[in-house]
């Protein structure tokens, strides 16, 4: 039997020639082709936004070619992994609000990270932050509800979906559930302490607006 034949990048990435993970060799070229965080985060963003109450695996998302937050990072996150890199997700935990879920990876010891989102300040992260806080915080100014209140206030340490290979998340017909309860179950760190939380004014209506950009009703 022949050993797996593994590629390293210029950047030390370990890329793997052989494991399918169960994709079909479409899906396959079609992930391998995302080499870079930017190129995949450009992939996600043409993604069409649904609202349904969905948990698609990255196989589902590719062949709809829709998705929403949850799914768009799972799609990223199987691009990751095809492209070398673990397939991460971070949760992020707001108040009076959805959660946002962004698949992360690591470059040069920094953090990065790629997101679905209809809010223009919520998507990719360049590799720039040197800890996880630091990467969650950056989003801390672009997380609101429509009142205007900032809501974004802790986020998790990152999961790794190779521990539910076993459920075939990457390739799952039904949903993949068990993602959204892996991301709940993580331990989560709160961003600032919560008589900070209670102090913090509303966004200014400049502000509001320019992050609404892409935002359609639904």
């Amino acid at each position: 039997m022949p050993l797996k034949h593994k590629e390293r990048s210029k950047n030390g990435i370990r890329r793997d020639r052989c494991e399918t993970f169960g994709l079909s060799l479409a899906d396959l070229r079609t992930l391998r082709g995302l080499k870079t965080p930017a190129r995949i985060q450009q992939f996600v963003d043409g993604l069409t936004y649904q609202y349904a109450n969905t948990a698609w695996s990255p196989q589902r998302v590719l062949r709809e070619h829709k998705g929403h937050c949850l799914e768009g990072a799972l799609l990223a996150a199987a691009a990751l992994r095809i492209n070398g890199h673990p397939p991460l997700l971070m949760d992020l935990e707001a108040v009076h609000d959805d959660d946002h879920v962004v698949a992360v990876y690591r470059e040069g010891g920094l953090w990065g990270s790629i997101a679905k989102s209809n809010f223009a300040g919520l998507r990719f992260r360049a590799p720039i932050y040197r800890t996880l806080r630091e990467l969650a915080l950056s989003y801390f100014e672009h997380y609101y509800n429509l009142r205007g209140e900032r809501t974004l206030r802790s986020y998790s340490r990152p999961v790794n979906l190779a521990r539910l290979d076993s459920r075939h998340w990457m390739t799952a017909e039904e949903n993949v559930w068990c993602v959204a309860e892996y991301l709940i179950a993580a331990r989560h760190y709160p961003l600032f302490p919560y008589k900070v939380a209670r102090a913090l004014p509303r966004l200014d209506r400049r502000s509001f607006e320019a992050g609404m950009h892409g935002w359609t009703k639904h």
